[in-house]
């Protein structure tokens, strides 16, 4: 990464904090060093991850790392802008070695099949199958603090079309049909707010195989439902522009 260009970056995404009047609840939950595991849910406009990023540095000056998917090369120069902020292509490898140098370490662990949710199911979480994280967490005894931000999926409408799910299906890339203010793909200035949790410890890894999976499942499932009652809990009914 390059990190002066990303403290310089950082404090810019403030123009879009402006615009959604975003705030964040439970920025004492950041620890001030050591690694940690900041899961988010994922929406289709994903930049809001980037806003609690920004929050969080501001805070107490750490700087973030996160994974992206292989998508974001698609577009020409975004695999680059995103890996001089300091992304790195989402795969187990890269993110135990950024936790074992004690990085703080952003995730959505639903990926794009959470952010390419359709407006009629949105405030869901789309984790059942999404273990990794929960793995990671145990295998480098890093703490986990959900971030939820309900009303990141109210900034675009996103419609429910087979050739959509078609075309995710058949090369897992993102298509959609979408719109934010309007008719056009302006974000709307919806209202954003992140609720961190509490840092969620993982149980000391296990010797037997069979052991460790019981581990994963019952530690994946313990945030799964966490998430889920955070976002629950922190809705307020949206009712800006459709």
């Amino acid at each position: 990464m390059d990190e002066e260009f990303a403290i310089k970056f950082l404090p810019l995404i403030g123009v879009l904090r402006a615009y959604h009047s975003h705030e964040v609840y439970g920025l004492d939950s950041i620890p001030n060093k050591g690694p940690a595991i900041i899961a988010t849910n994922h929406s289709l406009a994903t930049y809001d991850i980037m806003l609690l990023m920004a929050a969080v540095y501001l805070h107490n000056g750490r700087i973030p790392r996160s994974l992206i998917d292989r998508a974001f090369y698609v577009v020409p120069g975004l695999g680059i802008l995103m890996e001089r902020l300091g992304c790195i292509i989402g795969n187990p490898d890269n993110a135990s070695t950024l936790l074992e140098n004690g990085e703080l370490l952003y995730l959505a662990p639903g990926g794009m099949k959470e952010s390419l949710r359709p407006s009629t199911e949105r405030y869901q979480v789309r984790w059942n199958r999404r273990k990794g994280f929960a793995r990671l967490a145990i295998e480098t005894q890093s703490p986990v603090i959900l971030a939820a931000c309900p009303h990141a999926d109210d900034i675009f409408k996103v419609y429910d079309t087979s050739v959509t799910k078609w075309f995710y299906q058949q090369f897992r890339l993102p298509f959609f049909l979408a719109r934010g203010v309007g008719p056009t793909m302006i974000p709307r200035p919806v209202k954003l707010e992140h609720f961190l949790s509490k840092p969620i410890y993982p149980p000391k890894m296990a010797e037997d195989p069979a052991a460790v999976k019981r581990q994963v499942y019952n530690f994946h499932k313990k945030l799964t439902q966490k998430m889920t009652e955070m976002i629950a809990q922190s809705m307020v009914p949206y009712t800006g522009p459709r």
